[in-house]
């Protein structure tokens, strides 16, 4: 199964896809690391991100995206324009999309039994979180029955 696993910040989604086969974890080179939304008020832009980003899973045959959760309010609250990708991300036909939390990701890291040094993956250092995201994702349902292998 391959998993895209994106990080919301500001008008980027940052991504990182990953695959696991027989326990063992794949990380393909991508064409682009993060999609922007130039300007969220314009309508068309917005349907111009989410087909790019509808067309680059597709292109990399991503069978689910998880999406790192944001606080809907106080200090560490996601932005307005960061919701409105996830909306558009969320409403991708034939995608199957889930928000993890930000502590669920930090519980599944720390029971992993797997250590991958974030360093030795080749990916770029924006590019942690999503990867953190899809890794935790992995650790969660590798003992569960309906694992995502």
């Amino acid at each position: 199964m391959k998993i895209c696993g994106v990080e919301l910040k500001g008008n980027d989604a940052i991504v990182c896809i990953m695959s696991r086969e027989n326990g063992l974890y794949d990380i393909p080179h991508l064409r682009v690391q993060k999609i922007s939304l130039s300007d969220a008020a314009d309508a068309e832009q917005v349907q111009r991100f989410q087909f790019t980003f509808a067309k680059l899973m597709e292109d990399y045959k991503v069978d689910k995206v998880v999406i790192r959760g944001r606080a809907l309010k106080g200090k560490f609250s996601g932005g307005p324009v960061g919701f409105k990708l996830e909306a558009a991300i969320q409403l991708i036909k034939d995608l199957p999309v889930e928000i993890i939390s930000g502590s669920t990701i930090k519980k599944s890291l720390a029971k992993s039994q797997v250590d991958i040094d974030f360093r030795d993956t080749g990916l770029k250092q924006y590019q942690e979180s999503a990867f953190e995201t899809v890794f935790s994702y992995f650790e969660q349902t590798a003992f569960n029955p309906n694992s995502a292998e």
